[in-house]
């Protein structure tokens, strides 16, 4: 490992890997085949890119996104590493002098999409290939939240390849995968049992906070503008409300922008480079938008709309804070979302058992929104890491909400709706637990059963907030032809008195309390704009803006993302560190010998003027 190291420092300019990188890269130099479940941010990457550095012949990444393999390579080139990518966006010239460097023998990483490269056996076979690295792994099962069947022939060129007395070593890298998904990513991928390394889903930089959805735009707005001039992303359910909320930020001063697949290409394309190329641009997007965006520096992600599971939330979440520093996350959710994800399962072509793992994972979700403690507690014991204290940078660690019993509240509810024959909405079950003397109660002599009026102590909204619990925890559910609240076998459990439920107390009573203890309230360090991780005197920041000032210029000539020059990581230590010659700029973290050599006067200038 000891090339390893030097490799590391003279073309990355790292004095250490990161956590997990090590071990990872180690067992690929030795030629064992991988899978790496690594948290997004970990810096996963690396761990294939070192590694087809250090070996002859040529490393094939299959990755899902041209904006990914586009980044990737710029980043690489830009440390003197010959990459190249082969897409639909490659024009002609650039395409020939991959090809040419593939005879020479002198490329070293090919970047391919799945669909790519199921039709270019014969190219691979020409480039000598010795490694296939699969970025995104989780795209090859049927159980993964982003599933591209390309991917499943994978295994099919892997078996031709070696067929012919190829040595191809397979490795493979995602980001958030279950137990049931890590089985079928080793099947469809390798033809013998992979070392499967499982990092630390842990990402102590990101705050996570959920909020019960009231008025969406509002709290969205509130929440953005408590980041400005920051890079975030605000995922929505659909197409239309991505035009809305951007459209809602703007008139706020916010500069927003939708992004979806009803735009044309160009449109998508201008958006996604403005969103990586400039500073302080939220997007407003569909959740398939940042899967191929390596931007690190992003630092909040906002759900308008609850995200369809753990996995997706968490991978979504995950592309906030890639720098270290710390990032915000805000999740809303209501039953309307709720409902809108359990149809979109039941309606689906997936068989039975993939339907019930689909409720599973999103009553995960449901259970982590409505969780009465820590939520990364909550959060890292799905994916099997049950040993974690209180995080202290969530919403429930910043301001703990208070539990009571709830298992008589529960009962009254459950017991409305099974007395009225579970064949009504929310609205009426509650006027029947308020007692409202209402012409339908009355109608349907709602007002002479037992549970007439035996929940007047909640108003309306209370109620709502208690039933949406309920319905989270899985003690009801809701016809999707009817809109009609029926008991679950856990309700009836809770009913006859089998079960206790813990609930939280309704909103006004929260409000009272918060007010009451002083607290601020709200997500994001309790509505506190994120303070960066170091904190920089007023001087340092001055020389901090000139120095990004310096990367936007040289970033807009080349046209490539202001991290592919440098890290916002690496200006913070240029900026506290303040080297005065090139020996000393050598030593900042992520300054490479090639962005020495290419940067490192540039950027000295900068410094010694202040």
């Amino acid at each position: 490992m000891d090339d390893a190291h030097t490799l590391l420092k003279q073309v990355w300019g790292f004095d250490r890997f990161r956590p997990g990188q090590e071990e990872i890269v180690a067992a690929i130099v030795e030629g064992r085949d991988v899978l790496a479940i690594m948290p997004t941010g970990a810096g996963k990457s690396l761990c294939y890119q070192l590694p087809a550095l250090m070996r002859p012949g040529l490393t094939v990444v299959v990755s899902p996104l041209i904006a990914l393999m586009r980044d990737q390579v710029a980043a690489l080139q830009a440390n003197g590493v010959a990459a190249g990518a082969l897409t639909s966006n490659t024009d002609p010239h650039e395409a020939e002098a991959i090809y040419q460097m593939i005879d020479a023998g002198t490329l070293k990483l090919l970047f391919m999409a799945p669909e790519r490269l199921s039709v270019a056996g014969g190219l691979l076979r020409r480039a000598g290939i010795s490694m296939l690295a699969i970025d995104e792994a989780h795209c090859v099962s049927q159980w993964g939240h982003d599933f591209r069947p390309d991917y499943l022939r994978i295994g099919e060129l892997r078996d031709a390849l070696r067929a012919e007395g190829a040595e191809v070593q397979i490795t493979a890298f995602t980001a958030t995968a279950d137990e049931e998904t890590r089985g079928e990513i080793a099947s469809k991928l390798f033809s013998d049992a992979p070392q499967v390394f499982l990092g630390g889903f842990d990402r102590p930089n990101l705050f996570l906070a959920f909020e019960p959805k009231a008025q969406a735009k509002t709290q969205v707005t509130d929440f953005v503008l408590r980041h400005e001039g920051e890079a975030g992303i605000v995922y929505c359910s659909s197409r239309a409300k991505t035009e809305q909320f951007a459209e809602h930020l703007q008139k706020k001063g916010i500069e927003a922008l939708a992004y979806h697949a009803g735009l044309d290409a160009e449109t998508r394309q201008v958006r996604q480079d403005r969103f990586t190329r400039e500073d302080g641009i939220v997007i407003c997007a569909t959740v398939a938008f940042g899967m191929g965006i390596d931007k690190p520096d992003v630092r909040f992600v906002v759900h308008a709309d609850l995200p369809k599971s753990m996995e997706a939330y968490y991978q979504e979440v995950g592309r906030a804070g890639r720098d270290g520093l710390p990032a915000d996350t805000l999740t809303l959710y209501g039953v309307d979302d709720i409902k809108l994800r359990r149809l979109q399962i039941d309606d689906s072509d997936a068989p039975d058992a993939r339907r019930r793992a689909d409720h599973q994972r999103l009553n995960a979700l449901l259970s982590l929104a409505e969780a009465p403690r820590c939520r990364r507690q909550v959060l890292l014991a799905f994916f099997g890491e049950r040993e974690h204290e209180p995080c202290g940078n969530c919403d429930l660690c910043k301001s703990p909400v208070e539990t009571f019993d709830g298992t008589e509240d529960a009962q009254k509810a459950l017991s409305a709706m099974v007395r009225t024959g579970e064949r009504f909405g929310l609205e009426h079950i509650i006027s029947i637990l308020r007692g409202e003397d209402t012409e339908r109660v009355r109608t349907l002599r709602h007002d002479q059963l037992p549970t007439y009026g035996v929940g007047a102590h909640y108003d309306k909204h209370q109620w709502r907030d208690l039933c949406r619990q309920l319905y989270a925890l899985g003690l009801t559910s809701v016809d999707a032809q009817y809109g009609s609240w029926l008991v679950t076998e856990a309700g009836w459990a809770v009913l006859k008195a089998e079960a206790q439920v813990a609930l939280r107390h309704p909103p006004a009573k929260q409000a009272r309390r918060a007010r009451g203890s002083g607290s601020a309230g709200g997500a994001g360090r309790g509505g506190r704009k994120a303070q960066p991780q170091v904190e920089l005197s007023e001087r340092d920041m001055e020389l901090l803006r000139a120095l990004k000032e310096k990367r936007t210029d040289l970033a807009q000539a080349q046209n490539v993302p202001a991290y592919v020059i440098f890290p916002d990581k690496t200006l913070i230590e240029m900026a506290m560190v303040r080297p005065s010659n090139l020996d000393q700029m050598a030593e900042i973290g992520g300054v490479g010998a090639r962005k020495l050599e290419k940067y490192g006067a540039v950027f000295l200038d900068v410094v010694l003027s202040h």
